[in-house]
């Protein structure tokens, strides 16, 4: 049973109506929130029928995000507060609690990497929500971690037409994945030049 090709081949029609900036908004704001398809998945159709418009439509897609990723810290935010007595019933109290810690001391950088990462990003804004991040930080995040990501999509398919497009579909997780190791690479040498 397929779950996620009948999504993906609905969003993929999105890209081909008129309306398509506005239907790339709406993806790239439910994908933030509980959306399975990611937003590239129209971002790259559009950018390859149009070139010259890759960076508007990389703008919306991450104005959508942005948007989408408070509806999901304010999920996090609200709904935790029912499913906190279960985790903890359930043993992960502890686990749960430095979890919190964790987010609330290094939140900027785990949300920066999630917003590249082929995690997907409403795990990253809910849990946020849930730990009560510093909105200016997570602010922040969002918009650096899912703006790479969103504008080096559009911008390597503007340049590479339609071979860069089969090949973000081919290599889009080795991609994020060596992304994510090199930026944690890069956190961890500058924790320990810091220390």
């Amino acid at each position: 049973m397929a779950l996620f090709q009948p999504l993906y081949t609905k969003a993929l029609g999105w890209s081909r109506h008129r309306l398509a900036p506005a239907w790339l908004t709406f993806i790239s704001f439910i994908e933030a929130i509980f959306f399975p398809v990611p937003p590239e998945v129209m971002l790259a159709p559009m950018t390859l029928a149009h070139p010259h418009s890759w960076f508007r439509y990389a703008s919306l897609s991450l104005f959508g995000s942005t948007l989408g990723a408070f509806v999901g810290y304010a999920v996090g935010h609200f709904a935790i507060h029912w499913v906190e007595p279960h985790l903890v019933e359930m043993g992960f109290g502890p686990a749960f609690a430095e979890a919190r810690e964790s987010l609330r001391t290094h939140g900027f950088w785990i949300m920066l990497v999630g917003g590249f990462t082929p995690i997907p990003f409403k795990l990253f804004t809910i849990a946020a929500g849930a730990v009560s991040m510093p909105l200016l930080p997570f602010l922040a995040a969002v918009l650096i971690g899912r703006g790479k990501r969103v504008y080096l999509v559009a911008g390597a398919i503007r340049l590479g037409g339609e071979r860069a497009e089969r090949a973000l579909h081919r290599y889009i997780e080795p991609v994020g994945w060596t992304a994510l190791v090199l930026l944690v690479v890069g956190i961890i040498a500058l924790w320990i030049w810091k220390a």
